[in-house]
């Protein structure tokens, strides 16, 4: 395989992404920073095919990063290959309002090759590849320049590697029929919505205890503030104003910005300074969340009660079973939440009833929770055993 040198300039890099745009895939990997930022600091980004791979640095001067992220983006005819990519191509949709597609991600392909639930990068080249891994870079501050060439190849051996997994795991799914499994996990991956950090849906991702539609429509409106806050100053959401904190000012408006002072987490500056004043502004614009936007009692808790309760732990038992035997992460199969409103009763809209994970763990689910199938120990072993439905 051919390493080029570092590319920090746009005709390079446009050669480079014509001739990967005639491959079948093409590895990707990025470096960032982002601990003291709202927006992700891009400061590398790696690409490579079985024959060539590059390092790009997106910082050089004058670089145009139009032709990689059109390979990235616009070109359906090359798949791209990543491992955990979600912080991957929310960078992307940063840049371009889009995702990568067609999308292959070895770290939910591991789970249907059971290899772990979330296996790491370094586990899997060495289950895989029989290598281990430098990981001496991979705490380096990406974005002080120059980079050394340690940092390089470290940065250039995560897609080198990648574009070897690939061919490997595509041809085990192949054996296994496992493929298809991946199609609806790929595509949720790739969903451009996972990605787009709307302000006013930011509240769904504070806890708060009270479903009240007053305190809803207060976490909802400071929820939207503080996200605007953190992108205009590109600092972290918990730099403007903590969780916790922005669920006691929802649950707890202060009466005057002065009160602002006696807020835990605040600092007392906000009782007379701009930011201050742009809470309570928030606070005065928020109205009772409706109806509509309620969330759901079930989200959290579907009502299962003391017997609901014990089926669910049947359900994750049973779940355990299938997937030591099928020998695929339990993971991919069945999340708890889904379990949970099974024993509840739901049937409708739950993916273990639908496609190739009814057939794997759904039919033998419903069975279950129906009184179709039971627990029984035979030979000192848990097996599954299929009873009667007494009329």
């Amino acid at each position: 395989m051919h390493i080029h040198p570092l590319i920090t300039d746009t005709e390079s890099l446009q050669s480079l992404c014509e001739r990967l745009a005639q491959s079948d895939f093409v590895a990707v990997d990025t470096e960032f920073m982002r601990e003291n930022t709202y927006w992700p600091d891009l400061c590398l980004v790696q690409i490579g095919n079985l024959e060539e791979a590059a390092a790009i640095d997106p910082k050089a001067e004058g670089l145009d990063l139009t032709p990689l992220l059109n390979l990235l983006v616009n070109n359906e005819d090359v798949l791209k290959v990543v491992h955990a990519g979600g912080q991957d191509l929310e960078i992307i949709y940063n840049l371009t309002g889009g995702t990568p597609h067609p999308l292959f991600d070895t770290q939910i392909a591991a789970m249907a090759l059971g290899l772990g639930e979330q296996v790491g990068y370094s586990n899997l080249v060495e289950n895989l590849l029989g290598k281990n891994l430098d990981k001496g870079a991979r705490f380096t501050d990406w974005a002080r320049r120059p980079l050394d060439k340690r940092q390089i190849d470290y940065a250039i051996g995560d897609v080198t590697h990648l574009a070897t997994l690939f061919p490997k795991m595509l041809a085990r799914l192949k054996k296994t029929g496992r493929g298809v499994w991946l199609d609806q996990e790929m595509e949720r991956l790739g969903d451009p919505a996972n990605y787009a950090n709307d302000p006013a849906l930011a509240w769904k991702r504070v806890r708060v205890s009270s479903r009240k539609p007053d305190v809803l429509g207060r976490l909802k409106a400071v929820a939207a503030w503080r996200e605007i806050e953190a992108r205009q100053k590109n600092l972290p959401r918990g730099r403007i104003m903590k969780d916790e904190t922005l669920a006691d000012v929802a649950s707890h408006p202060p009466a005057n910005q002065e009160a602002l002072a006696r807020v835990r987490g605040l600092s007392a500056g906000w009782k007379n300074n701009d930011i201050g004043a742009r809470l309570m502004d928030a606070l005065a614009s928020a109205h009772p969340l409706p109806a509509s936007e309620l969330p759901p009692r079930e989200d959290r808790q579907p009502g299962l009660g003391k017997e609901g309760a014990l089926v669910a732990d049947l359900l994750k038992l049973l779940l355990k079973i299938r997937a030591r035997e099928s020998n695929v992460a339990a993971r991919l199969v069945a999340r708890s939440e889904e379990l949970e409103l099974l024993a509840a009763g739901r049937r409708e809209g739950l993916s273990i009833l639908e496609g190739w994970r009814f057939e794997e763990f759904g039919r033998d689910a419903l069975d279950l929770v129906e009184g179709r199938l039971a627990f029984a120990i035979r030979g000192g072993k848990l097996i599954m055993t299929r009873t009667e439905v007494q009329a």
